[in-house]
């Protein structure tokens, strides 16, 4: 029972670590690209991002494999649920009246 709430931490740790990643990424891209130096958000936050998944990664996993997969697994299936809540970009289509309309 013991082994069992081990792992069961190590994949509520995997999530925990793919909320930051995955949420650390949409920020990021929300904030770069309307800043003047683009690059520096997206570098510094790629940076930061796996620095954190890997030192969480080799501490929730402590030199076993089956943590370590269980933490995977949380950070895998955060990665659908931010996918999911994000979504694809709402794109807006101007119908022909209106596009005339700001012609004129």
């Amino acid at each position: 029972m013991n082994e069992m709430l081990t792992l069961a931490l190590a994949g509520v740790a995997g999530v925990v670590l793919g909320a930051i990643f995955f949420g650390g990424l949409w920020w990021t891209v929300r904030k770069g690209v309307l800043s003047k130096q683009p690059a520096l958000w997206f570098i510094g936050s790629l940076l930061a991002r796996v620095s954190i998944a890997l030192t969480g990664f080799y501490f929730v996993s402590g030199g076993h494999w089956d943590r370590m997969l269980a933490c995977v697994f949380g950070f895998v299936i955060t990665h659908f649920i931010v996918t999911r809540l994000t979504g694809p970009p709402v794109e807006q289509h101007n119908s022909p009246a209106e596009a005339s309309r700001h012609a004129t």
